[in-house]
């Protein structure tokens, strides 16, 4: 079942007696509409996300979260980025762990447009998080629209924004250390095909 933020148990987020300025926001984010969003990539990263919206978005976060029968791949290349950036494919087996945000209507539009959602590269996906014991239905969460045959690597920026993004929210340890060799890997066969390639050009 759906359940609606109380935003007071959130000790991870904030203290148990916040300052005005956010109990400010608590309070007025109860009088505007608000959707959850399931932040997976570089939006883990409230600095990062902040660019985007214009706004800081840490007091909006939730806490960690899990999406269920999921899981994670660079099966996109971002012409902003210029790198292979992050989607999540639907597997039974696995699960994808990120960072859970109740955000403002207001703020859709702009979070549509980082994620390219009218050049169709991303698209909107209504899903149910796992979060501090409870289960958010009808979350909101971007998926890719035209998945590459193989992953691609991230370059350094992104690889950096992502892990930022996963340790500074609270991921567990070893979800970031497994999302760090992943990265890593990657980038390591990307460097691998370069020298090949060179190699090859050189030779014929």
């Amino acid at each position: 079942m759906s359940h609606q933020s109380d935003r007071s148990h959130h000790n991870w987020v904030q203290s148990q007696n916040p300052p005005k300025p956010v109990l400010k926001l608590q309070q007025q984010l109860q009088k505007e509409p608000t959707f959850y969003y399931f932040a997976y990539g570089s939006c883990m990263c409230p600095v990062d996300l902040k660019r985007s919206l214009g706004e800081s978005t840490h007091p909006y976060i939730i806490g960690p979260a899990i999406l269920k029968n999921y899981r994670l791949g660079f099966y996109s290349y971002s012409p902003t980025r210029h790198c292979g950036v992050l989607d999540v494919l639907p597997d039974p087996n696995a699960s994808v762990k990120g960072v859970l945000y109740q955000l403002p209507w207001r703020l859709s539009a702009y979070l549509d447009k980082r994620e390219g959602v009218s050049q169709s590269l991303y698209r909107r996906e209504t899903v149910d998080i796992h979060c501090e014991n409870q289960v958010y239905t009808a979350a909101r969460t971007y998926i890719v629209v035209n998945k590459l045959a193989e992953e691609l690597a991230p370059n350094d920026w992104y690889f950096n924004v992502v892990l930022r993004g996963a340790v500074t929210c609270g991921l567990p340890e070893e979800y970031c250390w497994n999302l760090f060799d992943h990265m890593y890997k990657l980038q390591q066969r990307h460097q691998q095909q370069q020298i090949m390639r060179t190699a090859e050009q050189v030779l014929s």
